[in-house]
């Protein structure tokens, strides 16, 4: 029987093997932020443990980093001390660290791909969900907890168990105006935040294979939202061209002998997989979530669904609480619902393509954002994306419809920082959660793609952005 991509993956790094079906993995990279790592490196102190491989280890400053001037510092407390600390931590232990202050800062799962810490074949973890995201690059890629971090920065491995695997297939071809976001959100709309539960998806198909690498990353960050341990995609041509030009990727014989190891970081054609789910996008609308769950989505043309419908008690139940966190009623056109403020950023969607994306639409629509949009913020997703986008001259086109470009950093994404929303404030949202306070206590979030944040910025409500794409000219 053929094997996984999954399973090629895991079996080269396996040190030892358990009696108890669990194996010590090798950790080829493991990316450190200042929120979930001082933790285990108190411990180790403590219990007299160094760093095995420090160039194995990369660190930034993310979560908690201002994205306004940072000549004054950081004003919150909480915040400074964990940066300051990671400062510290990083530098005893020869650990390379992006500070806050450093030309290749930004988030870590967007620095680490644009640099070449993240390639194929690769075992990646780190203190963040959210590291699904390197598995575009056919690397596995997972978060870890905090002692779980002690364990890899002590001996560069680590103690888990084998994935189910799951493999979803995304037929057809994807209409113009929708993104990889719409995808995913259709995916997890369509299966649940639990139906990978267990499992890593390997996400296959036309419309994959069509996808950049920026769009695979955002298809894979959001394989969590659907309960998933990681996800993967199988490396093709499109993978090489963008490793080929990183800083850290093998060069010279090194890259010849790698590109012919990594072409074969695929599924056999006779693996068998866990399961199976297929789906045909032809006819995807952009998607927008209504409630407090990313599963809660519909498309942008659609109503707020019933909770009552389909006689679930506990979905019901789940439904009716989200419609009274989201202070919204069942039955409400999705085109209706008026907006507060407006976030473009994030692991999942801060990359260069996504802004590109976003000020596309601010150039078809024209004017500024609506008179009820209190604040659009424009994130870059690290400083070296906020160069290209300033080189390309789109830092412009978003203050000149209203943004606000700010400096790179995990922002509003999640309240841990100064970006967040105030109590019954409503944001659409490029980030990759909408859970209850998630954004700020109180806080209510719609998770949509660049373009649809643009857009939303503009009209001040939901607006089918795929209509721009469709038709010769702009509608009202």
């Amino acid at each position: 029987m053929g094997r996984t991509l999954y399973d090629k993956i895991f079996d080269a790094h396996v040190v030892r093997s358990r009696a108890d079906g669990t194996a010590l993995l090798y950790i080829d990279r493991h990316l450190v932020n200042e929120v979930t790592s001082p933790q285990a490196f108190e411990s180790m102190r403590q219990e007299g443990r160094v760093v095995w491989r420090p160039r194995a280890n990369l660190a930034t400053a993310d979560h908690n980093v201002p994205t306004t001037d940072r000549s004054h510092g950081i004003e919150d407390a909480t915040s400074r001390a964990q940066v300051l600390t990671l400062q510290e931590n990083t530098g005893a232990t020869s650990i390379d660290h992006f500070g806050m202050t450093h030309p290749e800062q930004g988030i870590l799962h967007v620095v680490a791909p644009e640099i070449g810490s993240t390639l194929p074949g690769m075992t990646i973890v780190c203190g963040d969900s959210h590291t699904s995201t390197h598995g575009a690059f056919g690397a596995l890629a997972f978060g870890i907890g905090t002692s779980e971090i002690e364990h890899v920065l002590s001996t560069q491995t680590l103690v888990t168990s084998r994935s189910k695997r799951m493999r979803i297939t995304v037929d057809g071809t994807l209409p113009a105006g929708c993104t990889a976001k719409d995808v995913a959100l259709a995916i997890i709309g369509h299966i649940g935040t639990d139906g990978a539960t267990g499992h890593a998806i390997e996400f296959a198909g036309p419309v994959v294979r069509a996808f950049s690498m920026e769009a695979r990353m955002t298809l894979c960050n959001m394989s969590i939202e659907a309960g998933a341990r990681a996800g993967l995609i199988a490396v093709d041509a499109t993978t090489l061209a963008y490793c080929k030009t990183r800083a850290r990727a093998p060069s010279g014989e090194d890259w010849l002998r790698a590109q012919t190891e990594w072409l074969a970081l695929q599924s056999d054609d006779d693996a068998v997989f866990d399961a199976e789910v297929r789906m045909d996008v032809t006819a995807l609308l952009p998607q927008v979530t209504w409630g407090t769950s990313p599963e809660m989505v519909v498309d942008v043309s659609g109503r707020i669904p019933d909770p009552i419908a389909g006689g679930d008690q506990a979905k019901s139940t789940s439904y009716m609480n989200a419609l009274s966190y989201m202070g919204l009623d069942a039955g409400t056109p999705i085109t209706s619902i008026s907006l507060d403020k407006i976030f473009i950023g994030s692991c999942t969607n801060g990359r260069i393509e996504d802004l590109r994306a976003a000020a596309e639409v601010l150039t078809k629509l024209g004017g500024r954002i609506a008179p009820n949009i209190k604040l659009a913020l424009a994130v870059p997703g690290s400083t070296t994306v906020k160069r290209q986008a300033e080189l390309e001259g789109l830092h412009k086109i978003f203050m000149a419809a209203g943004f606000e470009w700010r400096e790179a950093g995990c922002s509003m994404c999640l309240a841990m920082n100064a970006d967040r929303l105030d109590r019954g404030e409503r944001v659409a949202s490029t980030s990759n959660r909408n859970f209850e306070g998630r954004q700020g206590a109180g806080g209510r979030s719609h998770l949509v793609s660049p373009p649809m944040a643009a857009a939303a910025a503009l009209r001040g409500r939901f607006t089918d952005v795929s209509a721009l794409f469709r038709e010769s000219r702009v509608q009202p």
